[in-house]
């Protein structure tokens, strides 16, 4: 039960991390810090809350692939957000 609190409290600190960084200009970087730090309170939440550490096998790699596939997600937005202004032409 203590665990369960003291993890609540790391989320709500990062969540607190999230939207400060959101507050500054760190230009690209904004979206990568932000993804970073979602990512590391999905495994927390994953790992405290939905025990899948002590889970069977076939719910860690369930939970392996939705890890899998967020990283491609993430790679696609950020492969489309780091080269938006490559092009000199506004739009294109």
């Amino acid at each position: 039960m203590i665990a369960h609190f003291v993890t609540t409290l790391v989320l709500l600190v990062l969540t607190a991390l999230n939207i400060g960084i959101a507050q500054l200009d760190l230009g690209p970087f904004n979206t990568v810090l932000a993804l970073g730090i979602a990512t590391i309170e999905v495994v927390i939440m994953a790992v405290v809350f939905m025990r899948v550490r002590s889970s069977p096998a076939m719910t860690r790699l369930v939970a392996v692939a939705g890890l899998f596939w967020l990283g491609i997600l993430m790679s696609g937005t950020l492969d489309d957000i780091l080269t938006r202004n490559w092009l000199p032409i506004p739009g294109k």
